[in-house]
């Protein structure tokens, strides 16, 4: 019996490069969640920590309790779904105005000569280089009522009052979109700036006009740029709570919100965690749907290289 070459038995180049950020994702995401699924599975009680412990060894044996307390009260308290369904619709708003307001952005940049177009990729990235809490701040002093907003307007004769948008909901689409705009602009110019042109000269010399060129052509081969900018403004947007806190109302319902309000101000860390873990699992079906849509994507270019 041959033995095998002792280099068969070392992990392919493949495996080595996929290995470490599989052992990042188990160690930061997969063991966390799993910390807050247990935690979700409790009950609370005054004490460190302030839950019960899932097992517990009494009378020579290994009891195990499962509370679902916060489960219960999740698909039962009507204010609990009120906060889902607003979150979700929050963020596919918010997606949505990216989308319309970042496309041209990025067409533009893409279809720029590169001098100019490192300029105004610039411009896209610049805001990163400031944090969050700093941007989002600069919007409360242009929105609230005696902000540079109704300042500006009432100066110039076009309102005789200040306008209500800060503590909005308004105000929390303004400030959502402003913040993951980029997110939606970067991936989506790395896709079209490597779509082949010639492509659009052939539909030129077929007759096409220019618009019907864009629908047929760009729009189609673009989609992967705009399903993966659409992913990463529409996953962050519904667990956000710096943006809602700041800018929006006290009813603006945000499942950021109820979990901080839950963790930190009622100190409920089953029903937080409750919370958390009903929110991951509505955005594993998008992600879901994202997966399948590539994995769909790259069985067509297969067969259409065959």
């Amino acid at each position: 019996m041959k033995l095998p070459a002792p280099r068969d038995w070392l992990p392919s180049g493949r495996t080595l490069a996929v290995v470490p950020p599989f052992l990042w994702l188990t160690l930061f995401l997969l063991v966390p969640f799993l910390l807050v699924l247990k935690i979700s599975f409790a009950e609370l009680q005054f004490g460190i920590p302030p839950y019960t412990a899932l097992a517990e060894f009494q009378d020579e044996a290994i009891q195990f309790s499962l509370h679902l307390r916060g489960y219960i009260l999740l698909f039962t308290d009507s204010l609990y779904l009120a906060t889902y369904l607003n979150s979700l619709k929050m963020a596919a708003v918010t997606t949505v105005w990216c989308a319309l307001i970042g496309y041209p952005i990025a067409y533009y940049i893409a279809r720029s000569s590169p001098s100019i177009r490192n300029v105004l990729l610039l411009g896209v990235i610049l805001p990163f280089w400031t944090s969050l809490l700093l941007r989002v701040y600069a919007w409360v002093g242009i929105l609230r009522n005696d902000g540079l907003l109704n300042k500006l307007l009432m100066s110039l004769g076009i309102i005789s009052s200040p306008l209500e948008i800060y503590r909005t909901d308004l105000a929390v689409y303004i400030g959502l979109v402003y913040a993951y705009l980029p997110f939606f602009i970067l991936p989506l110019y790395a896709n079209l700036v490597k779509m082949d042109l010639r492509l659009l000269e052939a539909a030129y010399d077929l007759g096409a006009r220019p618009w019907q060129a864009f629908w047929r052509i760009t729009v189609p081969l673009s989609r992967p740029g705009v399903i993966a900018g659409a992913m990463l403004v529409f996953i962050p947007t519904v667990g956000e709570y710096v943006i809602p806190e700041m800018l929006g109302g006290a009813d603006t319902l945000m499942m950021g919100r109820v979990m901080w309000n839950e963790f930190f101000n009622n100190a409920d860390w089953p029903m937080a965690s409750a919370v958390t873990c009903v929110m991951v699992l509505l955005l594993l079906v998008p992600l879901a749907l994202f997966q399948y849509n590539q994995v769909r994507q790259q069985e067509a270019m297969q067969r259409g290289g065959a």
